[in-house]
């Protein structure tokens, strides 16, 4: 999968005419569900006024490279860091997570005088580490895929420079965390626990072109 992701750089950098390139950054903010996660947390190190909820919020940061194959279609490759910490046991207990979410992407694009909008999704490898902290601290990790699909509006700033919004929705299966000693337990359930999540996001940026 890591293979693909850079031949598509190479032939994104290699694109030639005008105003065939978008470099986008952006931040976001998603609401997700993490069943595996609340319900080892939950189980285990919170307190009935401070549950893990079903529905949490998570911070996120993008960057993305699109090259117009035609007018109206591009492909793309988006790298994206989602991060997210919790706190329960009256502080005894944390447990912090970084998720790693590059993607390969296309996109349907709508073209006008002075803005652009584009509709697609794209698939892509999923890396997540986990720290967990009781007495002593524990690091764990695990690797999936997921799925994206989105829609993103550009508004003319200046002669390249465009305002960025934009709309997900994501399926991130990253599999049981895991260190070379021990995979994560939720003895409760007797279960192994996951970072598998359905995420809902919106995020604002900046879409430069060339």
């Amino acid at each position: 999968m890591k293979r693909y992701f850079f031949i598509l750089v190479i032939l994104i950098l290699c694109g030639k005419s005008a105003a065939q390139i978008d470099l986008s950054a952006s931040m976001g903010l998603d609401l997700k569900a993490s069943p595996s996660l609340r319900d080892y947390i939950n189980a285990n190190f919170s307190s009935p006024g401070n549950l893990y909820p079903s529905f949490k919020s998570a911070v996120s940061f993008s960057g993305e490279i699109d090259y117009s194959v035609q007018k109206d279609f591009q492909l793309g490759v988006e790298y994206n860091y989602q991060t997210d910490s919790y706190n329960g046991a009256g502080g005894v207990y944390q447990i912090s997570y970084n998720l790693h979410r590059p993607s390969i992407l296309a996109y349907y694009v709508v073209p006008g005088e002075g803005y652009q909008f584009k509709f697609g999704g794209g698939i892509g490898y999923r890396y997540t580490s986990v720290t967990q902290q009781i007495m002593a601290i524990e690091d764990y990790s695990a690797s999936g895929f997921g799925l994206v699909l989105r829609a993103v509006g550009n508004t003319l700033l200046s002669k390249n420079l465009y305002a960025l919004i934009g709309v997900d929705a994501r399926y991130d299966f990253t599999g049981p965390v895991s260190n070379s000693n021990s995979t994560l337990m939720n003895n409760s359930t007797n279960s192994k626990v996951n970072l598998n999540s359905i995420s809902i996001g919106v995020f604002l940026g900046l879409t430069y072109k060339i």
